[in-house]
């Protein structure tokens, strides 16, 4: 049925399909069968609700929906004593003027473009006005998840108890951006994709009343192209009428003007793929990209061709309607011959080749490295065909000479010498010994602890160690320490991970309860370090000899002192007996013989 619009605008230029054929009434609205029976129901039983929001993809006749729901809340009828119904006249003046968007009671706002809460301050404040001509004071918000929230909050009060006079009517494709607040206080109906057999039948009964000649197969693509979008259905539509300029339009004629590949000659892509042949395919994909279809536009139809076989595979009666007749018998025979792993391998690889070709610098070099990948791995065994292949070839036995190269070639030659590969017999690799962890000995003081830190590398765990922790116990597996504020919990229990992982044995590290105060505790080993070194200066500065240098020499100081265990004296680091220093030796060369550096790491 055509619609108000169409006549009210005849004569001031052409009108598109999708203006000059929108549904003014549930009856011409096509694929809405479950929510046209909800809304008669409710319209008969007199229980209409307060609002509704409505939602769906592109196209499916949201807006379409909410005007026709406007006239069938204010129609009166041709003689002006009817009621709110599900079906209006078309007649009445109220029909008419919200058909032609001239109703002054029928509000339709843009969320897109009316986003702030001043918008909706104004619609706040005229519903408290009563409609000036109609039944009901409708609004309708196109694009409601647009709204910003505070124009959302705004109206929920108004939303939740309206003045019985008006009647909201929201339309949305992003249901999610929509408040929880907002769609408890409306009624909600789920708009839904139009099947592709009732799109291509719509299509056609269009394309008839306006005089145009389409070919069967051209509807399907047209349907399919549409993707359950009555509004891209008719652009298309359009489009195609304008193409064929009076003649017939063909199947082929679509594709082209879609940028699409011929379903037979994508069948005949994919069977050099499965046969892994990539120098006829790469030779079939140019052929087409040459013919006007687009690189992308084929890695999607070799897709829908792969999602079409693996259906049919699972169910013999889910054929598409836009296929020929030579072309739905073909593919039934393919999916006869293909394994469901092979179609699911092809799946997933043509999904990533389209990841590929949005982000490579040419679509057409996306689709020949996919399609020579696919090729490669398209008769590849599965891991259960190697392993039943490897079983039946029993034991193996040993090599008895070298092993021959690869061959080289297309995909199926690659996949079939990797399977002669695998199934080739090896000699039986000789059975690894078992070997002992290797785990470091448990130390048995702090000097120890420090050390095997420092050996695996650990500075930070070294450096909490030497200067915060103060062990009371000190036994393999078991530290007790007392707690201060340099050392804790956490580095207690960092420690006992590390030690625990390099002896091979659990580590209890944690604070003694008995511990003394920190007055009192037990010295770090940074603090023990210390006071040694210290001692040894003391000693060797008591010495004569050092004394004598010291005082030779003003303002001198010892720097570096030995350890006791080296040298007990200055007289003992250089005896009489050795010989002098040689030229360019310092009295730092002596490190060599373990000198103690008594600076905190």
């Amino acid at each position: 049925m055509s619609g108000g619009a169409a006549d009210g605008a005849e004569g001031a230029g052409y009108l598109v399909l999708a203006r000059k054929h929108r549904p003014q009434t549930f009856d011409a609205l096509i694929g809405q069968e479950a929510m046209v029976r909800v809304l008669a129901n409710a319209f008969a039983a007199g229980r209409i609700a307060q609002a509704y929001v409505l939602t769906g993809v592109r196209g499916v006749g949201k807006t379409t929906t909410a005007r026709i729901i406007a006239r069938g809340l204010n129609c009166v009828g041709p003689d002006g004593t009817g009621g709110p119904t599900i079906s209006p006249c078309g007649v009445c003046e109220p029909c008419r003027a919200i058909a032609e968007g001239r109703h002054v009671d029928v509000i339709e706002m843009d969320a897109a473009s009316n986003t702030g809460v001043d918008s909706m301050r104004e619609v706040i404040e005229n519903t408290r006005y009563r409609p000036a001509s109609a039944r009901f004071k409708v609004y309708i918000v196109d694009e409601a998840h647009m709204l910003s929230t505070s124009a959302f909050n705004a109206l929920l009060k108004t939303l939740e108890e309206p003045p019985p006079h008006v009647k909201f009517l929201f339309a949305t494709t992003e249901i999610r951006k929509m408040p929880a607040t907002i769609l408890s206080r409306c009624q909600r109906f789920d708009l839904r994709r139009v099947p592709v057999e009732r799109m291509a039948a719509y299509l056609g009964e269009l394309a008839g009343r306006e005089g145009a000649k389409l070919e069967p197969e051209a509807l399907a693509l047209i349907a399919r192209a549409s993707e359950g979008s009555v509004r891209d259905g008719l652009s298309i539509l359009d489009q195609a009428i304008a193409t064929a300029a009076g003649a017939t339009a063909s199947a082929e004629e679509i594709r082209r003007m879609l940028g699409l590949a011929d379903r037979a000659r994508i069948y005949d892509l994919l069977d050099h793929i499965l046969k892994g042949a990539p120098a006829e395919a790469l030779t079939e994909l140019r052929d087409q990209y040459a013919a006007g279809a687009d690189p992308a536009g084929i890695l999607r139809e070799l897709a829908e061709a792969v999602h079409g076989l693996s259906a049919l595979k699972v169910s013999p009666e889910h054929i598409d309607p836009a296929l020929s007749s030579e072309a739905q018998a073909r593919s039934r025979a393919m999916a006869e011959g293909l394994a469901m792993r092979t179609l699911t391998r092809l799946w997933q690889m043509l999904l990533k080749a389209l990841e590929e070709a949005d982000q490579a610098p040419s679509a057409l070099m996306a689709a020949e490295m996919a399609v020579i990948r696919i090729c490669w791995v398209s008769d590849l065994p599965s891991p259960e065909e190697i392993l039943k292949r490897l079983e039946a070839e029993g034991p193996a036995a040993p090599a008895s000479g070298p092993s021959a190269p690869p061959p080289s070639g297309g995909g199926g030659g690659g996949a079939r010498a990797a399977l002669a590969l695998a199934a080739a017999p090896q000699s039986a690799p000789a059975p690894l010994e078992a070997v002992a962890p290797q785990h470091d000995a448990a130390p048995q003081d702090l000097q120890a602890l420090s050390a095997l830190l420092r050996a695996r590398k650990e500075l930070v765990l070294a450096l909490e160690v030497e200067r915060g922790l103060r062990p009371t116990r000190f036994e393999p597996g078991r530290i007790l320490f007392a707690p201060s504020e340099s050392y804790g919990g956490e580095a207690a229990l960092r420690l006992s991970q590390k030690l625990a992982a390099w002896t091979g044995r659990p580590w209890l590290i944690e604070p003694d309860e008995a511990a003394p105060p920190a007055s009192a505790a037990p010295a770090s080993f940074a603090e023990t370090r210390a006071a040694a070194a210290e001692a040894l200066s003391a000693r060797l500065k008591a010495d004569p000899a050092v004394a004598a240098l010291l005082a030779a020499f003003p303002g001198a100081e010892l720097l570096k002192s030995a350890p006791p265990s080296v040298a007990a004296s200055a007289a003992e680091l250089l005896p009489a007996e050795s010989p002098p220093l040689d030229d360019g030796e310092t009295p730092e060369d002596l490190d060599a013989y373990g000198a103690f550096d008594d600076e905190a790491p």
